[in-house]
Protein backbone atom coordinates (compact mmCIF):
# COMPACT_ATOMS: atom_id res chain seq x y z
CA UNK A 1 0.00 0.00 0.00
CA UNK A 2 2.69 2.32 0.98
CA UNK A 3 6.42 2.93 -0.23
CA UNK A 4 8.18 4.43 2.85
CA UNK A 5 11.24 7.10 2.59
CA UNK A 6 12.98 8.77 5.30
CA UNK A 7 14.26 11.85 5.26
CA UNK A 8 16.67 14.42 7.63
CA UNK A 9 14.91 16.54 9.59
CA UNK A 10 16.75 19.46 8.92
CA UNK A 11 15.86 19.34 4.86
CA UNK A 12 12.69 19.94 5.76
CA UNK A 13 13.13 23.43 7.13
CA UNK A 14 9.45 22.51 9.31
CA UNK A 15 11.02 22.61 12.94
CA UNK A 16 11.80 25.40 15.75
CA UNK A 17 15.68 25.87 16.67
CA UNK A 18 14.89 24.57 20.02
CA UNK A 19 13.02 21.25 18.81
CA UNK A 20 15.83 20.61 15.92
CA UNK A 21 18.96 21.52 18.96
CA UNK A 22 17.51 18.70 21.13
CA UNK A 23 16.78 16.35 18.69
CA UNK A 24 20.87 17.07 17.75
CA UNK A 25 21.60 16.86 21.21
CA UNK A 26 22.96 20.05 21.06
CA UNK A 27 24.88 21.43 24.28
CA UNK A 28 22.75 23.92 24.66
CA UNK A 29 19.43 22.37 25.41
CA UNK A 30 21.11 19.44 27.21
CA UNK A 31 20.78 20.94 30.77
CA UNK A 32 16.88 20.77 30.28
CA UNK A 33 16.62 16.95 29.75
CA UNK A 34 18.30 14.14 31.62
CA UNK A 35 17.95 11.39 29.05
CA UNK A 36 17.76 11.30 25.30
CA UNK A 37 15.96 8.87 22.96
CA UNK A 38 18.73 6.47 22.86
CA UNK A 39 19.38 2.44 23.70
CA UNK A 40 21.75 3.67 26.06
CA UNK A 41 19.76 6.12 27.56
CA UNK A 42 16.15 4.29 27.88
CA UNK A 43 18.61 1.44 29.59
CA UNK A 44 20.08 4.22 32.02
CA UNK A 45 16.56 5.56 32.67
CA UNK A 46 15.58 2.08 33.62
CA UNK A 47 18.39 1.73 36.02
CA UNK A 48 18.29 4.67 37.81
CA UNK A 49 14.46 5.53 38.15
CA UNK A 50 12.27 2.56 40.24
CA UNK A 51 9.16 4.56 40.57
CA UNK A 52 8.99 4.05 44.07
CA UNK A 53 6.84 6.84 44.66
CA UNK A 54 3.96 5.26 42.48
CA UNK A 55 0.27 3.44 44.31
CA UNK A 56 0.35 0.99 41.16
CA UNK A 57 -2.87 -0.73 42.80
CA UNK A 58 -4.96 2.60 42.63
CA UNK A 59 -3.79 3.54 38.94
CA UNK A 60 -5.00 -0.33 37.64
CA UNK A 61 -8.41 0.25 39.94
CA UNK A 62 -8.82 3.30 38.12
CA UNK A 63 -7.63 2.42 34.61
CA UNK A 64 -10.03 -0.94 34.82
CA UNK A 65 -12.79 0.81 35.85
CA UNK A 66 -12.29 3.50 33.18
CA UNK A 67 -12.06 0.78 30.79
CA UNK A 68 -15.29 -0.75 31.68
CA UNK A 69 -17.39 3.11 30.23
CA UNK A 70 -17.24 1.79 26.86
CA UNK A 71 -18.01 -2.05 25.37
CA UNK A 72 -15.05 -2.13 23.30
CA UNK A 73 -12.13 -2.52 25.33
CA UNK A 74 -9.94 -5.16 24.08
CA UNK A 75 -8.94 -8.12 25.91
CA UNK A 76 -4.69 -6.85 25.62
CA UNK A 77 -5.83 -3.56 26.33
CA UNK A 78 -7.54 -4.95 29.70
CA UNK A 79 -4.06 -7.35 29.94
CA UNK A 80 -2.00 -4.39 29.76
CA UNK A 81 -3.66 -2.90 32.49
CA UNK A 82 -3.05 -5.73 35.09
CA UNK A 83 0.77 -5.57 33.69
CA UNK A 84 0.96 -2.45 35.53
CA UNK A 85 0.64 -4.06 38.93
CA UNK A 86 4.03 -5.61 37.99
CA UNK A 87 7.45 -3.10 39.40
CA UNK A 88 8.79 -4.14 35.52
CA UNK A 89 6.20 -2.61 34.08
CA UNK A 90 6.83 0.93 32.17
CA UNK A 91 4.21 3.46 30.18
CA UNK A 92 5.00 5.23 27.44
CA UNK A 93 2.33 8.11 26.82
CA UNK A 94 1.03 10.35 24.15
CA UNK A 95 -1.85 13.00 24.96
CA UNK A 96 -4.28 14.92 22.99
CA UNK A 97 -7.17 16.90 23.31
CA UNK A 98 -10.57 15.00 22.00
CA UNK A 99 -10.58 16.46 18.95
CA UNK A 100 -13.80 15.74 16.21
CA UNK A 101 -13.37 12.62 14.50
CA UNK A 102 -9.71 12.66 15.94
CA UNK A 103 -8.85 16.48 14.27
CA UNK A 104 -5.53 16.30 12.21
CA UNK A 105 -3.85 13.27 11.30
CA UNK A 106 -1.54 13.36 14.00
CA UNK A 107 -3.46 12.80 16.52
CA UNK A 108 -3.37 9.41 14.51
CA UNK A 109 0.32 9.18 14.09
CA UNK A 110 0.77 10.45 18.03
CA UNK A 111 -0.80 7.09 18.96
CA UNK A 112 0.68 5.18 16.12
CA UNK A 113 4.01 6.04 17.52
CA UNK A 114 3.65 5.18 21.03
CA UNK A 115 2.53 1.56 20.54
CA UNK A 116 4.93 1.57 18.26
CA UNK A 117 7.69 2.71 20.39
CA UNK A 118 6.85 0.40 23.24
CA UNK A 119 7.23 -2.70 20.65
CA UNK A 120 10.91 -1.08 20.16
CA UNK A 121 11.77 -1.17 23.86
CA UNK A 122 10.45 -5.01 24.20
CA UNK A 123 12.16 -6.29 21.54
CA UNK A 124 15.22 -4.64 22.90
CA UNK A 125 14.56 -4.88 26.86
CA UNK A 126 12.17 -8.31 26.64
CA UNK A 127 12.46 -8.78 30.48
CA UNK A 128 10.23 -5.80 31.08
CA UNK A 129 6.97 -4.81 29.58
CA UNK A 130 5.99 -1.15 27.63
CA UNK A 131 2.19 -0.36 27.91
CA UNK A 132 0.96 2.47 25.73
CA UNK A 133 -1.37 4.81 27.05
CA UNK A 134 -3.12 7.54 25.25
CA UNK A 135 -3.78 10.64 27.89
CA UNK A 136 -7.14 12.17 27.08
CA UNK A 137 -7.26 15.61 27.51
CA UNK A 138 -10.63 15.78 28.66
CA UNK A 139 -10.89 18.43 30.89
CA UNK A 140 -9.19 21.16 28.21
CA UNK A 141 -12.03 23.94 28.12
CA UNK A 142 -11.14 25.33 24.27
CA UNK A 143 -13.86 23.76 22.67
CA UNK A 144 -12.82 26.23 19.78
CA UNK A 145 -10.24 23.97 19.24
CA UNK A 146 -11.47 20.75 18.86
CA UNK A 147 -14.92 21.32 17.27
CA UNK A 148 -14.05 21.19 13.88
CA UNK A 149 -12.39 18.64 11.50
CA UNK A 150 -11.47 19.03 7.47
CA UNK A 151 -11.93 16.56 4.98
CA UNK A 152 -11.13 16.99 1.14
CA UNK A 153 -10.47 20.89 1.88
CA UNK A 154 -13.95 21.51 3.18
CA UNK A 155 -14.71 21.38 7.24
CA UNK A 156 -17.26 20.18 9.21
CA UNK A 157 -17.85 21.82 12.58
CA UNK A 158 -19.34 21.26 15.68
CA UNK A 159 -21.73 24.03 16.85
CA UNK A 160 -22.30 23.62 20.93
CA UNK A 161 -22.82 26.43 23.26
CA UNK A 162 -21.43 24.20 26.19
CA UNK A 163 -19.08 25.64 28.98
CA UNK A 164 -16.22 23.55 30.94
CA UNK A 165 -14.48 20.32 30.46
CA UNK A 166 -14.83 19.14 26.99
CA UNK A 167 -14.75 15.76 27.77
CA UNK A 168 -18.09 16.05 30.26
CA UNK A 169 -19.90 17.81 27.13
CA UNK A 170 -22.95 15.97 25.93
CA UNK A 171 -22.76 14.32 22.57
CA UNK A 172 -26.21 15.20 21.25
CA UNK A 173 -26.42 16.94 18.19
CA UNK A 174 -23.73 15.22 16.33
CA UNK A 175 -25.43 13.06 14.13
CA UNK A 176 -26.34 16.44 12.07
CA UNK A 177 -22.74 16.72 12.12
CA UNK A 178 -21.60 12.92 10.60
CA UNK A 179 -24.32 13.30 8.15
CA UNK A 180 -22.49 16.44 7.06
CA UNK A 181 -19.43 14.12 6.95
CA UNK A 182 -21.00 11.15 5.17
CA UNK A 183 -21.67 13.82 1.73
CA UNK A 184 -18.17 14.66 2.12
CA UNK A 185 -16.61 11.31 2.05
CA UNK A 186 -19.06 9.84 -0.73
CA UNK A 187 -20.80 6.77 -0.83
CA UNK A 188 -18.71 4.00 -1.15
CA UNK A 189 -18.16 0.92 0.89
CA UNK A 190 -15.34 1.93 3.06
CA UNK A 191 -17.00 5.61 4.14
CA UNK A 192 -19.69 4.24 5.34
CA UNK A 193 -17.98 1.77 7.32
CA UNK A 194 -16.35 4.69 8.80
CA UNK A 195 -19.54 6.71 9.30
CA UNK A 196 -20.91 3.74 11.02
CA UNK A 197 -18.36 4.01 13.61
CA UNK A 198 -18.36 7.23 13.95
CA UNK A 199 -22.07 6.92 14.63
CA UNK A 200 -21.55 4.35 17.41
CA UNK A 201 -18.78 6.38 19.00
CA UNK A 202 -20.67 9.80 19.54
CA UNK A 203 -24.35 8.96 18.99
CA UNK A 204 -24.12 5.85 21.52
CA UNK A 205 -22.45 7.38 23.90
CA UNK A 206 -23.89 10.65 26.08
CA UNK A 207 -20.51 12.56 26.51
CA UNK A 208 -17.59 13.15 24.71
CA UNK A 209 -15.20 11.18 26.49
CA UNK A 210 -16.65 8.68 26.13
CA UNK A 211 -17.30 8.34 22.22
CA UNK A 212 -13.65 9.08 22.36
CA UNK A 213 -12.58 6.21 24.23
CA UNK A 214 -15.26 4.21 22.13
CA UNK A 215 -13.81 5.58 18.83
CA UNK A 216 -9.66 5.35 19.73
CA UNK A 217 -10.39 1.73 21.00
CA UNK A 218 -11.81 0.87 17.61
CA UNK A 219 -8.41 2.27 16.08
CA UNK A 220 -6.16 0.77 18.39
CA UNK A 221 -7.30 -1.59 20.66
CA UNK A 222 -5.83 -4.73 18.80
CA UNK A 223 -2.68 -3.06 19.60
CA UNK A 224 -3.27 -2.99 23.43
CA UNK A 225 -3.52 0.59 23.93
CA UNK A 226 -4.44 1.90 27.12
CA UNK A 227 -6.70 5.07 27.34
CA UNK A 228 -6.23 7.10 30.45
CA UNK A 229 -8.94 9.72 31.45
CA UNK A 230 -6.95 12.20 34.32
CA UNK A 231 -10.72 13.90 34.72
CA UNK A 232 -10.67 11.03 37.65
CA UNK A 233 -11.57 11.25 41.54
CA UNK A 234 -9.42 8.43 42.45
CA UNK A 235 -6.16 9.37 40.26
CA UNK A 236 -6.27 12.89 41.55
CA UNK A 237 -6.18 11.88 45.37
CA UNK A 238 -2.68 10.84 44.29
CA UNK A 239 -1.91 14.21 43.29
CA UNK A 240 -3.36 15.83 46.64
CA UNK A 241 0.50 17.25 47.81
CA UNK A 242 1.34 18.50 44.66
CA UNK A 243 -1.81 20.83 44.22
CA UNK A 244 -1.35 21.93 47.65
CA UNK A 245 2.17 22.93 46.75
CA UNK A 246 1.36 24.46 44.05
CA UNK A 247 -1.48 26.60 45.40
CA UNK A 248 -0.60 27.44 48.75
CA UNK A 249 3.26 27.87 47.89
CA UNK A 250 3.55 28.86 44.39
CA UNK A 251 6.61 26.70 43.84
CA UNK A 252 5.82 25.39 40.28
CA UNK A 253 5.93 28.82 38.91
CA UNK A 254 9.12 30.00 40.81
CA UNK A 255 10.95 26.87 39.54
CA UNK A 256 9.42 26.89 35.74
CA UNK A 257 9.98 30.79 35.50
CA UNK A 258 13.46 30.14 36.45
CA UNK A 259 14.13 27.11 33.62
CA UNK A 260 12.57 29.95 31.19
CA UNK A 261 14.74 32.57 32.12
CA UNK A 262 17.60 30.25 31.21
CA UNK A 263 16.12 28.91 28.18
CA UNK A 264 15.37 32.27 26.91
CA UNK A 265 18.93 33.10 26.00
CA UNK A 266 18.79 30.77 22.86
CA UNK A 267 15.00 30.32 22.63
CA UNK A 268 11.12 31.78 23.01
CA UNK A 269 8.81 30.91 25.98
CA UNK A 270 6.64 27.90 25.20
CA UNK A 271 4.34 28.51 28.38
CA UNK A 272 3.25 30.98 31.03
CA UNK A 273 3.59 29.81 34.57
CA UNK A 274 1.23 31.19 36.82
CA UNK A 275 1.34 31.68 41.09
CA UNK A 276 -1.02 29.04 40.47
CA UNK A 277 -1.12 26.51 38.00
CA UNK A 278 -5.10 24.84 38.48
CA UNK A 279 -8.33 25.71 37.55
CA UNK A 280 -11.57 24.92 39.64
CA UNK A 281 -13.65 22.41 38.34
CA UNK A 282 -17.59 21.88 38.27
CA UNK A 283 -20.33 20.93 35.36
CA UNK A 284 -20.16 23.64 32.93
CA UNK A 285 -17.12 25.28 34.57
CA UNK A 286 -13.45 25.38 34.15
CA UNK A 287 -12.11 28.81 35.31
CA UNK A 288 -8.61 29.63 36.67
CA UNK A 289 -8.15 29.96 40.92
CA UNK A 290 -6.36 33.36 41.91
CA UNK A 291 -5.21 34.34 45.05
CA UNK A 292 -7.05 37.58 45.57
CA UNK A 293 -6.17 39.06 49.17
CA UNK A 294 -6.50 36.16 51.91
CA UNK A 295 -9.01 34.63 50.08
CA UNK A 296 -8.96 31.92 46.84
CA UNK A 297 -11.05 33.35 43.91
CA UNK A 298 -12.39 31.21 40.81
CA UNK A 299 -11.99 34.02 37.79
CA UNK A 300 -15.01 34.73 35.77
CA UNK A 301 -17.48 33.41 39.08
CA UNK A 302 -18.55 34.35 42.27
CA UNK A 303 -16.79 31.78 43.69
CA UNK A 304 -14.19 31.87 46.24
CA UNK A 305 -12.43 30.03 49.11
CA UNK A 306 -10.50 30.27 52.41
CA UNK A 307 -7.10 28.65 52.94
CA UNK A 308 -8.94 26.11 55.03
CA UNK A 309 -11.74 25.63 52.69
CA UNK A 310 -9.87 24.79 49.78
CA UNK A 311 -7.64 22.75 51.37
CA UNK A 312 -10.53 20.47 52.60
CA UNK A 313 -11.65 20.53 48.63
CA UNK A 314 -7.42 19.11 47.81
CA UNK A 315 -8.50 16.51 50.60
CA UNK A 316 -12.25 14.98 49.69
CA UNK A 317 -13.02 16.09 46.43
CA UNK A 318 -9.85 17.03 44.23
CA UNK A 319 -11.98 15.57 41.23
CA UNK A 320 -13.02 19.61 41.16
CA UNK A 321 -9.42 20.75 40.70
CA UNK A 322 -7.54 20.96 37.12
CA UNK A 323 -3.68 21.08 36.37
CA UNK A 324 -3.14 23.55 33.72
CA UNK A 325 -0.54 22.88 31.32
CA UNK A 326 2.31 23.62 34.05
CA UNK A 327 1.16 21.18 36.54
CA UNK A 328 -0.04 18.08 33.65
CA UNK A 329 2.99 17.18 32.68
CA UNK A 330 3.37 16.47 36.60
CA UNK A 331 0.16 14.91 37.33
CA UNK A 332 1.03 12.07 34.49
CA UNK A 333 4.24 10.95 35.81
CA UNK A 334 3.25 11.16 39.40
CA UNK A 335 0.38 8.41 38.57
CA UNK A 336 2.04 6.44 35.67
CA UNK A 337 5.48 5.07 35.79
CA UNK A 338 5.79 6.79 32.41
CA UNK A 339 9.60 6.46 30.80
CA UNK A 340 8.33 8.15 27.48
CA UNK A 341 6.56 10.87 26.20
CA UNK A 342 5.88 11.19 22.54
CA UNK A 343 4.40 14.30 21.31
CA UNK A 344 5.12 17.04 18.61
CA UNK A 345 7.72 19.82 18.40
CA UNK A 346 5.64 22.09 20.78
CA UNK A 347 5.01 19.84 23.37
CA UNK A 348 8.75 18.96 23.76
CA UNK A 349 9.70 22.15 23.84
CA UNK A 350 7.82 23.20 26.74
CA UNK A 351 8.49 19.78 28.60
CA UNK A 352 11.93 20.82 28.34
CA UNK A 353 11.25 24.04 31.07
CA UNK A 354 9.68 21.75 33.81
CA UNK A 355 13.26 19.70 34.59
CA UNK A 356 13.59 22.17 37.65
CA UNK A 357 10.15 21.44 38.44
CA UNK A 358 10.43 17.77 38.47
CA UNK A 359 13.86 17.87 39.94
CA UNK A 360 12.57 20.08 43.29
CA UNK A 361 9.18 17.57 43.20
CA UNK A 362 11.47 14.52 43.14
CA UNK A 363 9.09 12.62 40.12
CA UNK A 364 10.89 11.20 37.66
CA UNK A 365 11.41 13.78 33.77
CA UNK A 366 9.88 11.35 31.28
CA UNK A 367 12.65 10.83 28.36
CA UNK A 368 11.01 13.16 25.62
CA UNK A 369 10.53 10.91 22.49
CA UNK A 370 9.45 13.01 19.20
CA UNK A 371 6.72 11.53 17.20
CA UNK A 372 6.84 10.57 13.83
CA UNK A 373 6.27 13.09 11.64
CA UNK A 374 4.07 11.99 8.49
CA UNK A 375 3.93 12.91 4.67
CA UNK A 376 1.17 11.10 2.35
CA UNK A 377 1.22 11.09 -1.38
CA UNK A 378 -0.98 9.99 -3.28
CA UNK A 379 -0.01 8.20 -6.52
CA UNK A 380 -1.71 11.69 -8.74
CA UNK A 381 0.57 13.80 -6.63
CA UNK A 382 3.93 11.46 -7.27
CA UNK A 383 3.12 11.82 -10.87
CA UNK A 384 3.10 15.51 -10.86
CA UNK A 385 6.46 15.36 -8.73
CA UNK A 386 7.93 13.46 -11.30
CA UNK A 387 6.96 14.89 -14.58
CA UNK A 388 8.10 18.56 -13.33
CA UNK A 389 11.46 16.84 -12.00
CA UNK A 390 11.39 17.70 -8.40
CA UNK A 391 12.13 16.12 -5.57
CA UNK A 392 11.05 15.19 -2.61
CA UNK A 393 13.02 17.63 -0.55
CA UNK A 394 11.72 20.23 -3.22
CA UNK A 395 8.40 20.11 -2.32
CA UNK A 396 9.60 21.32 1.20
CA UNK A 397 10.65 24.46 -0.14
CA UNK A 398 8.14 28.13 -0.43
CA UNK A 399 5.96 27.89 -2.92
CA UNK A 400 7.09 31.36 -4.88
CA UNK A 401 10.66 30.08 -3.97
CA UNK A 402 9.83 26.58 -5.98
CA UNK A 403 8.04 28.31 -8.71
CA UNK A 404 10.83 30.70 -9.61
CA UNK A 405 13.65 28.13 -9.24
CA UNK A 406 11.65 25.45 -11.97
CA UNK A 407 11.38 28.67 -14.66
CA UNK A 408 15.48 28.97 -14.08
CA UNK A 409 15.46 25.32 -14.52
CA UNK A 410 13.19 26.00 -18.20
CA UNK A 411 15.01 28.83 -19.40
CA UNK A 412 18.62 28.99 -17.44
CA UNK A 413 19.73 30.85 -20.61
CA UNK A 414 18.36 34.21 -18.96
CA UNK A 415 20.47 35.97 -16.67
CA UNK A 416 19.99 39.47 -15.98
CA UNK A 417 22.25 39.41 -13.13
CA UNK A 418 25.06 39.83 -15.39
CA UNK A 419 23.96 42.89 -16.97
CA UNK A 420 23.76 44.73 -13.49
CA UNK A 421 26.93 43.69 -12.36
CA UNK A 422 28.28 45.26 -16.34
CA UNK A 423 25.76 48.20 -16.27
CA UNK A 424 27.39 48.81 -12.09
CA UNK A 425 30.90 48.13 -13.60
CA UNK A 426 30.42 50.84 -16.49
CA UNK A 427 28.54 53.57 -14.05
CA UNK A 428 31.85 52.91 -11.42
CA UNK A 429 33.67 53.97 -14.65
CA UNK A 430 31.68 56.94 -15.26
CA UNK A 431 31.33 58.12 -11.63
CA UNK A 432 35.50 58.12 -11.34
CA UNK A 433 35.73 60.55 -14.36
CA UNK A 434 32.50 62.36 -13.35
CA UNK A 435 34.18 63.22 -9.49
CA UNK A 436 37.79 64.59 -11.12
CA UNK A 437 35.86 66.98 -13.03
CA UNK A 438 32.78 68.04 -10.62
CA UNK A 439 32.01 66.39 -7.64
CA UNK A 440 28.68 68.02 -7.73
CA UNK A 441 27.38 65.73 -10.78
CA UNK A 442 28.35 62.51 -8.39
CA UNK A 443 24.60 62.66 -6.98
CA UNK A 444 23.37 62.94 -10.16
CA UNK A 445 25.07 59.96 -11.55
CA UNK A 446 24.14 58.20 -9.00
CA UNK A 447 20.81 58.67 -9.17
CA UNK A 448 21.00 57.98 -13.36
CA UNK A 449 22.78 54.55 -12.35
CA UNK A 450 20.09 53.40 -9.87
CA UNK A 451 17.35 53.99 -12.29
CA UNK A 452 19.25 52.32 -15.00
CA UNK A 453 19.59 48.87 -12.67
CA UNK A 454 15.86 49.46 -11.87
CA UNK A 455 15.06 49.54 -15.44
CA UNK A 456 16.57 46.26 -15.11
CA UNK A 457 15.06 44.86 -12.51
CA UNK A 458 11.66 45.82 -13.94
CA UNK A 459 12.60 44.33 -17.78
CA UNK A 460 13.82 41.20 -15.48
CA UNK A 461 10.29 40.99 -13.51
CA UNK A 462 8.16 41.54 -16.68
CA UNK A 463 10.22 38.23 -18.54
CA UNK A 464 9.48 36.93 -15.66
CA UNK A 465 5.56 37.15 -15.84
CA UNK A 466 6.11 36.34 -19.45
CA UNK A 467 8.21 33.24 -19.10
CA UNK A 468 5.36 31.99 -16.40
CA UNK A 469 2.79 33.06 -18.51
CA UNK A 470 4.49 30.39 -21.05
CA UNK A 471 5.00 28.19 -17.91
CA UNK A 472 1.35 28.59 -16.54
CA UNK A 473 -0.04 24.58 -16.46
CA UNK A 474 3.52 23.43 -14.58
CA UNK A 475 3.43 26.29 -12.16
CA UNK A 476 -0.40 25.48 -11.45
CA UNK A 477 0.74 21.85 -11.29
CA UNK A 478 3.82 23.17 -8.11
CA UNK A 479 0.53 24.87 -6.57
CA UNK A 480 -1.68 21.69 -6.84
CA UNK A 481 1.74 19.51 -5.26
CA UNK A 482 2.11 22.55 -2.62
CA UNK A 483 -1.82 22.69 -1.61
CA UNK A 484 -2.13 18.56 -1.33
CA UNK A 485 0.85 18.61 0.74
CA UNK A 486 0.60 22.14 2.76
CA UNK A 487 -3.27 22.68 2.56
CA UNK A 488 -3.59 26.23 3.41
CA UNK A 489 0.46 26.34 3.97
CA UNK A 490 0.04 23.65 6.78
CA UNK A 491 1.63 21.04 6.76
CA UNK A 492 -0.61 18.19 5.70
CA UNK A 493 -0.61 16.12 9.15
CA UNK A 494 -1.59 19.05 10.76
CA UNK A 495 -4.60 19.46 9.13
CA UNK A 496 -6.34 16.55 6.85
CA UNK A 497 -8.67 14.41 8.81
CA UNK A 498 -7.58 10.52 8.55
CA UNK A 499 -11.19 9.58 7.25
CA UNK A 500 -9.51 11.05 3.84
CA UNK A 501 -7.69 8.20 3.61
CA UNK A 502 -10.34 5.08 5.60
CA UNK A 503 -12.65 6.22 2.74
CA UNK A 504 -10.27 4.99 0.37
CA UNK A 505 -8.39 2.39 2.11
CA UNK A 506 -10.52 1.33 4.81
CA UNK A 507 -9.21 -0.49 8.13
CA UNK A 508 -6.15 -0.93 6.25
CA UNK A 509 -4.53 2.78 6.28
CA UNK A 510 -4.30 2.02 9.94
CA UNK A 511 -2.85 -1.32 9.45
CA UNK A 512 -0.15 -0.10 7.14
CA UNK A 513 0.59 2.98 9.23
CA UNK A 514 1.24 0.68 12.63
CA UNK A 515 3.55 -1.35 10.07
CA UNK A 516 5.64 1.51 8.55
CA UNK A 517 5.94 3.88 11.36
CA UNK A 518 8.82 1.66 13.24
CA UNK A 519 11.43 3.57 15.44
CA UNK A 520 15.07 3.60 15.52
CA UNK A 521 16.25 4.17 18.80
CA UNK A 522 19.15 6.00 17.16
CA UNK A 523 18.57 7.80 14.72
CA UNK A 524 15.16 9.65 13.55
CA UNK A 525 13.68 11.13 10.84
CA UNK A 526 10.76 12.52 8.48
CA UNK A 527 8.75 9.90 7.53
CA UNK A 528 7.40 9.93 3.47
CA UNK A 529 4.63 7.22 2.50
CA UNK A 530 4.00 6.92 -1.02
CA UNK A 531 0.77 5.30 -2.35
CA UNK A 532 1.97 2.39 -4.36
Amino acid sequence: MFQKQNIPLATTGLFSSLFSDYISQSSQVKLFYNEHFSLKDFTLYMEKNKFDYLNRPALVNALNQQSNLVSNTTALSKANIVLLEKATTYTVTTGHQLCLFTGPLYFIYKIASTINLCKALKTNFPEKDFVPVYWMASEDHDFEEINHAFAFGKKVMWNSSQKGAVGEFSTEGLQEVITELKTILGDNEKSNELIQLFEKAYTNHSNLADATRYLVNELFGEYGIVILDGNDSNLKQLFKDEFKKDIFENNSAQLVNKTIEELKVNYSAQVTPRDINVFYKEKGLRERIEKQGNDYVVLNTDIKFTEQELNNIIETTPEKLSPNVVLRPLYQQKILPNIAYVGGPGEIAYWLEYKTMFDEFKIHLPILMPRNFVMFIDKGTQNKIQKLNLTIEDVFKDGEELVKAFIKTQHDDINLEAAKTQLTSIYASVLETVSAIDKTLVGTTEAEKQKAINGIATIEQKINRALKQKSETDINQIWAIKEKLFPKNTPQERYDNFSMYYSKFGKEFITNLMNELTYDLEKFEYTILKEL
